[in-house]
C-alpha cells in the first residue's frame, strides 16, 4: 500500500521485515517498528500506511498533546504515527482504541528511542514490536527473497551453502563493514560527507535521544563508555575491566548498558546454556549493531583494521551478526541467537542458534580465506556432546570456497549468508 508521501517515489529497497509485515497487519490490530535511528522505520511504515503524523513535527504534535484520543479517530487506517515517543500520551490512546476496537491493522508506530514509559507499560495483544536492524547484504542487494540463511542451516547440505554469485575477499568484507546498513550512508553518503554525517548522528543519538529516554548521564562519562563497548564488540570481556577502563562504577555501567540498548546503538547476545554442560559462561557478549558505527567509535579506518588481527576479528564478526539478526527475528523456525564459552576460557564458539524444536546450529567466524578442521574443534566437540540434537555446523570464512569438514560441518564463505 503506497500513501500519498509516497507515491512518487517508487525506489523503495524492500527489507526482510517485508516478508512477515503483511501478515502482522492483517492480524493485529497494531505494531510497532523499533530500531535505531535512521535504519529506514519510517520508509517502511510508509509503504503500508494509508494516514501518516508525523509526531516529531510541531505542528502535527500539538493537536496529539491535547487530545491524541479524538485525533486517533480522525485518522484513516492503517494509520502511522512516526516517531510517536515525541508524544508518549499517544501510546495510552492507541492501547484504549484497541481495547475498544481490536480490529486487524488500524495503527502502525515507529520509534528510535525505547523510553521508560513503554518499557513499564504492559502491550501484549495490543502493540506488538517488530524490530528492523540495520540492512543486511541481501537487502542492499536486493536479494530479500529465497530461503533464509539460518532456515538453510536446519537443512543443510554442502550446495546450500555456495558463495554469493559475485566472489568477495576480505577486502570486500571491510568494505561491507565500513559502509554497514544506515540506508543514508550505504547508498548516499562518502569521502568527507560520509565522515560529518556519522559525527553528526553520534551526537544526535547521544544527546537528544538520551534525553528521550528520561536519562541525563554525564555525556563526557557516556560517550567513554560507549567506546569502551565498541572496543569489546564481539568479545566476553570481564565487566570490571570494562568499567575500569571507561572509569565508571558498576551502577553506573549498567545504566548505560541500558541506554545504549535504549537507543538501539548497541544489544548483548546471551550466553548458551545446557544442564548437559555444566562449565558454561553466563556473560553475554556485547555487539554494535551497525559495523559503521562500530568503526566510528572505534576511531580507525580500513588500513587500521586490517593491520590489527584482534580489530579484524572483532568487526568481521559483528559484520557476521549484522546479517544473521534480522533473519532471526523473522524466521518462522523461532530461532534464539546465542554464545558459547566455557568458564575458562577452554572453549567457545561465536554464534548458536537454537530452534523451536530444541536443535542447535552453530557457527564460527574466521578471518581466514584457508580455514581447515582445526577451525572447527569446538563445533566438532558441540556435536559429539549433543549428538542428533546437532543439526549442523559452519565455519563462516573469507576465501572463496565451500567444502565439508567433518559430519555435519562444513566451511564456507561469509559470502554465503546472502547467496
Amino acid at each position: 500500500m503506497l500513501t500519498s508521501e509516497n507515491q512518487s517515489d517508487m525506489s523503495y529497497v524492500p527489507r526482510l521485515v517485508d516478508r512477515i509485515l503483511p501478515d502482522l497487519l492483517a492480524t493485529l490490530p497494531a505494531i510497532s517498528i523499533v530500531g535505531p535511528r535512521g535504519v529506514g522505520k519510517t520508509t517502511t511504515a510508509l509503504h503500508y500506511a494509508t494516514d501518516v503524523r508525523r509526531l516529531s513535527r510541531t505542528a502535527e504534535a500539538v493537536a496529539f498533546r491535547i487530545d491524541p484520543y479524538t485525533m486517533l479517530s480522525t485518522l484513516q487506517e492503517p494509520a502511522l504515527l512516526d516517531e510517536w515517543q515525541m508524544v508518549p500520551e499517544v501510546l495510552s490512546a492507541v492501547k484504549e482504541s484497541v481495547d475498544a476496537d481490536p480490529r486487524a491493522g488500524r495503527f502502525i508506530l515507529t520509534g528510535s528511542v525505547r523510553i521508560a514509559k513503554e518499557q513499564t507499560w504492559q502491550a501484549a495483544g495490543r502493540v506488538i514490536r517488530v524490530p528492523i536492524f540495520p540492512m543486511t547484504q541481501r537487502e542492499i542487494l536486493t536479494n530479500i527473497t529465497g530461503d533464509l540463511f539460518v532456515d538453510r542451516l536446519r537443512q543443510p547440505s554442502t550446495s546450500c551453502f555456495a558463495p554469493a554469485q559475485k566472489p568477495a575477499t576480505l577486502i570486500d568484507y571491510v568494505d561491507k563493514a565500513l559502509d554497514g546498513g544506515l540506508p543514508d550512508v550505504v547508498f548516499h553518503r562518502q569521502g568527507r560527507g560520509r565522515a560529518a554525517w556519522l559525527r553528526s548522528y553520534m551526537d544526535e543519538i547521544t544527546t537528544s535521544d538520551i534525553r528521550m529516554t528520561d536519562a541525563n548521564p554525564d555525556r563526557r562519562k557516556f560517550t567513554r563508555y560507549l567506546k569502551a563497548v565498541a572496543s569489546s564488540s564481539a568479545t566476553i570481556v570481564d565487566d570490571a575491566t570494562l568499567f575500569d577502563s571507561a572509569h565508571v562504577s558498576r551502577p553506573t555501567a549498567s545504566q548505560y548498558d541500558d541506554l545504549l540498548e535504549s537507543i538501539y546503538f548497541a544489544d548483548q547476545i546471551p550466553a548458551w546454556w545446557s544442564d548437559r554442560l555444566t562449565r558454561l559462561t553466563a556473560r553475554p557478549k556485547r555487539f554494535v549493531l551497525d559495523t559503521s558505527l562500530l568503526i566510528w567509535a572505534l576511531s580507525t579506518n580500513k588500513q587500521g583494521i586490517l593491520a590489527n588481527a584482534a580489530t579484524l576479528g572483532h568487526v568481521i564478526e559483528s559484520f557476521v551478526a549484522m546479517q544473521l539478526r534480522p533473519e532471526i527475528a523473522i524466521s518462522d523456525m523461532m530461532p534464539t541467537l546465542s554464545h558459547l564459552r566455557e568458564k575458562a576460557g577452554r572453549r567457545e564458539i561465536d554464534f548458536i542458534i537454537e530452534y523451536a524444536d530444541t536443535t542447535i546450529a552453530a557457527i564460527e567466524v574466521k578471518s581466514t580465506a584457508s580455514p581447515d578442521l582445526s577451525d572447527a574443534r569446538h563445533i566438532c566437540w558441540l556435536r559429539d556432546t549433543l549428538g542428533d540434537r546437532f543439526v549442523a555446523g559452519i565455519v563462516l570464512h573469507t576465501g572463496p570456497y565451500t567444502l565439508p569438514l567433518s559430519d555435519r560441518v562444513w566451511a564456507a564463505p561469509i559470502s554465503t549468508l546472502w547467496a
